[in-house]
């Protein structure tokens, strides 16, 4: 017998490494469709024949440079010119740059509010009307706990989270009761190529605690997005750090993470 989800198609973004590729996995083994969207040509088509062959499903492959204005609308164009239902918005692309702000290289600065940003709203806001017209859906939008303070040396992604995490609270309660849900989630450090992509691979603070792996945040993410939470935290370290930031002043925040995040190049 088919799982319960095996008729839901999942759109992707991001979803050539990391937490993508494990939420693309755990949503295929479940039986479901996806569309599988990212930049990375060769690693969609290699998942796209590993999860077709493995749980004959299909896979549809979209590579795109989300950071590109009209990226987004040609993806959905896409998407609806191939008659494809997209029940399951799961926007998980992201990118970030551990500089100073006055010293960032200015096209991944931009490129960085464009893609954490600029392509999660379009997305929103090209399938949600689709979705709250059926009366079903679901939204799992990729935040960060770095949504919920400031981040001296990643300034601008740590602003990015927080407005993916504003955007998608406040969009889960415009769509409150219309059969449509909203999930933000808010992964700590993962185990992932994120950190190398960041300049933090070999990160002092990385190397201080045990990363969870991509498999995990996905799946407690994936299990939060069906049940419909608004919020989903993995780990406990993570919601306590979350908790503590709540309390202590602003400028406190600031200065940890400033320890944390100062690059090693920095005295």
């Amino acid at each position: 017998m088919k799982n319960k989800n095996s008729a839901f198609t999942a759109l992707i973004t991001g979803a050539s490494s990391g937490i993508g590729r494990e939420l693309a996995k755990i949503h295929a083994e479940k039986g479901g469709n996806l569309v599988l969207v990212a930049r990375n040509i060769a690693n969609l088509n290699e998942l796209k024949s590993q999860l077709e062959t493995q749980f004959g499903i299909n896979v549809t492959v979209i590579a795109k440079d989300l950071t590109l204005p009209d990226a987004p609308q040609e993806v959905y164009d896409e998407v609806i010119s191939k008659n494809i239902r997209v029940d399951f918005l799961i926007n998980n692309a992201g990118f970030a740059d551990n500089h100073a702000f006055a010293t960032a290289d200015r096209t991944k600065l931009y490129g960085m509010i464009d893609l954490n940003i600029r392509a999660l709203s379009e997305f929103i806001r090209l399938f949600l009307p689709d979705m709250l017209q059926r009366r079903s859906g679901k939204i799992l939008n990729t935040a960060s706990v770095a949504a919920y303070m400031p981040g001296p040396y990643m300034a601008t992604y740590f602003a990015t989270k927080s407005y993916v995490l504003s955007l998608s609270a406040a969009i889960a309660r415009e769509v409150n009761k219309s059969g449509v849900s909203v999930t933000t989630l808010c992964p700590g450090p993962t185990d992932s190529q994120f950190w190398e992509v960041a300049g933090m691979d070999n990160s002092k603070y990385l190397k201080m605690i045990k990363l969870p792996s991509a498999h995990f945040v996905a799946k407690t993410a994936y299990k939060a997005m069906l049940k419909g939470q608004k919020t989903v935290i993995p780990c406990r370290w993570n919601k306590t750090l979350v908790g503590l930031v709540r309390f202590l002043p602003r400028s406190w925040v600031s200065a940890i993470a400033a320890k944390l995040m100062m690059p090693q190049n920095v005295k």
